[in-house]
Parts: C-alpha cells; structure tokens; sequence
C-alpha cells in the first residue's frame, strides 16, 4: 500500500510469522477495524502465552475523498488485504454498523467500508466478530459514551505505550481488537454466552 493511501504506522514490532493460537501456549493476532470511507483506521495486536497484550502496527488507510466511491472501496479492500497478508492475524473484529436515526446517510457510507472489509476477512478465510461501538466503548473506560479522547487514553493504559495512539481512527480500531481480547479470549469459563457477537 502507498503512502498516500495509508497513515503513518504505529509499529514497534514488525513480525510477519503465522502465529498459533493461545490456546497451544503461542502468541495469537487480532486486528480490529474501525470503517469509513474516508478513514479507515487499523489496529493489530498480539496476545501472548501470560494474557498479556502488545501492540503490532496501527495506522489508516486512505482513499482520496475525491476517487468516485467505487474507487475508494478498491483502495479501502486492497489495504485490508495487504493488512491480512502481511500480519495473518487469527482473527478479526469490526464495529457493528449503528443507525443513528439523525445521520442515516453516515451510517450507509459507512456500511459500504464495513462491507469490503468483511468481504476481505472471507477471502482470507478469518474468523470475524462484530461489536457495537457502546459495548467496546463500556468494555475499556465504564462509559458507553465515552469520547475520543477516553478512548485513546484507555488504549494508551491498556498497551502500555509512552504517548497517546494517534489518529485516533487507528485508536479507535486497537480498542476494537482490544474488546475483542477481553469479551471472547479472556471470557471465564461458563460465562462465554453473554459475550456473544452483536451480528
């Protein structure tokens, strides 16, 4: 993916070996995305042997606003491939589509971002799971209202990182794949049927 096409990375760690899941007593991959059709953001994190978590890479990808929508969901699906192939994630998690009913026009665009990114999750042949944003929100600060801000901050907290992640797109997809950890890899046993997908 070229630069104008995608943000500047936040990488400390660049490893592209497959890894196994946790469960065999390896470090997993989840990589979240946060839909748009302006700005996609993405996340990768590792979950290692200890229930410890570290971030891989964060970044946006960018299609140019004025590319015809067509065009803008080719440069949004090829990134998103190019993301699979290069960190073989094990898993995916997405932010549920929301109608919220003064912006229905949003909410449409935004499935159109939502639909090639799934698109490419299936080409892959990679588990998806789908959060509403008040329940990823709730998961990592207590407040299904919580703002940007909150939500960097509680990335920030949970991946023991120096500085704030920015944009916060590439946040906002982290604390995705975060909710995706905590609700379906860290559920107790006997409790993983409320922590099923909101699909």
């Amino acid at each position: 993916m070229n630069k104008s096409q995608q943000g500047e990375p936040m990488s400390p760690k660049k490893s592209q070996s497959n890894m196994r899941s946790v469960k065999n007593g390896q470090p997993t991959r989840i990589v979240g995305f946060d839909p748009g059709l302006n700005i996609t953001g993405y996340g990768v994190i590792e979950v290692l042997p200890n229930q410890q978590v570290q971030l891989v890479e964060a970044g946006t990808i960018r299609p140019k606003s004025k590319d015809d929508i067509q065009d803008r969901l080719h440069v949004i699906h090829s990134g998103v491939r190019e993301i699979l192939e290069t960190f073989a994630p094990q898993s995916m998690a997405i932010e549920q589509l929301f109608v919220h009913v003064r912006f229905p026009k949003t909410a449409i665009l935004m499935g159109h971002a939502r639909g090639v990114i799934c698109l490419a999750a299936a080409q892959a042949e990679i588990e998806l799971h789908h959060y509403l944003p008040n329940r990823v929100k709730s998961m990592l600060t207590g407040s299904g209202h919580a703002g940007k801000e909150q939500m960097q901050l509680a990335v920030q907290r949970e991946l023991r990182l120096k500085t704030l992640p920015e944009p916060a797109d590439a946040a906002d997809a982290l604390a995705i794949a975060l909710a995706d950890f905590y609700l379906r890899l860290r559920a107790l046993p006997g409790t993983q049927a409320q922590f099923r997908d909101n699909t």
